[in-house]
């Protein structure tokens, strides 16, 4: 086969390349705003459950997003799910983060990187369970 982009597609890539990063800006800034910590702080400190509970938050955050762009049939559809998506796994992380500091302080201030890992992994699992959801 042969492809050729035009004028049209790379505006078409560019549109949904920005949606997609936008509403993944925004919904990872939500998420840092609702925990009780700042985690950019920490992460710039060297706090490795920090770093890999924001890791984990955004792979979870795009998984939904690349699902949703890639099978949506406009860019306002792209737009609408991947904010449920966000949503969604914003709504997850809040749960996880109950979890994870009902015990006493909190675990990713304290550098619990078992607690990263599990925050982690709560949001992948959750993006991918959201991705797969999202396929039309």
């Amino acid at each position: 086969m042969h492809y050729v982009i035009t004028g049209q597609s790379f505006l078409a890539f560019a549109a949904f390349m920005g949606i997609g990063l936008l509403i993944l800006l925004l919904a990872i800034t939500l998420v840092a705003l609702i925990t009780p910590h700042k985690e950019i702080t920490l992460i710039r400190q060297g706090n490795k459950a920090a770093g890999i509970g924001m890791a984990g938050a955004l792979i979870g955050l795009a998984l939904p997003i690349n699902s949703v762009i890639s099978n949506s049939v406009s860019l306002v559809d792209a737009a609408i799910w991947a904010a449920i998506a966000a949503v969604m796994q914003v709504l997850a992380f809040g749960i996880s983060r109950a979890i994870i500091t009902r015990r006493g302080p909190d675990q990713i201030d304290a550098g619990n990187e078992s607690a990263g890992w599990f925050s982690a992994g709560v949001a992948i699992a959750v993006g991918l369970v959201n991705s797969a959801a999202m396929v039309p």
